[in-house]
């Protein structure tokens, strides 16, 4: 199994980001999958994850309203989308599934 996560960067308070993770090694569609962030000097928290099959979704409080997860089992991504972004948000973000995580995609929220 690995995942490898795309698309963090540098955005002003108030931009949008979406973050990519490109998962291989099972059956992608089957399984739910997850965005952890982790802060300088904070725990690694759970922001988002969508079920397999049905794809139902969870968000950490914290960004309901602000982001979005999908997936496309074709591809075999998972996205989160993530708008209206604040200081708060500047994080690693990453993606993980069935155990394996990505080494994680700098999000810095700064002007």
């Amino acid at each position: 199994v690995q995942v490898v996560e795309s698309g963090g960067g540098l955005v002003q308070p108030g931009g949008s980001l979406r973050l990519s993770c490109a998962a291989t090694g099972f059956t992608f569609s089957n399984f739910p999958m997850s965005w952890y962030r982790q802060a300088p000097g904070k725990e690694r928290e759970l922001v988002a994850s969508i079920s397999g099959l049905y794809g139902n979704t969870y968000y950490v409080d914290s960004m309901k309203g602000r982001v979005t997860i999908s997936r496309d089992d074709v591809k075999n991504t998972v996205y989160l989308q993530m708008n209206s972004l604040k200081p708060d948000d500047t994080a690693v973000y990453y993606c993980t599934a069935r155990g394996a995580w990505g080494q994680g995609t700098q999000v810095t929220v700064s002007s």
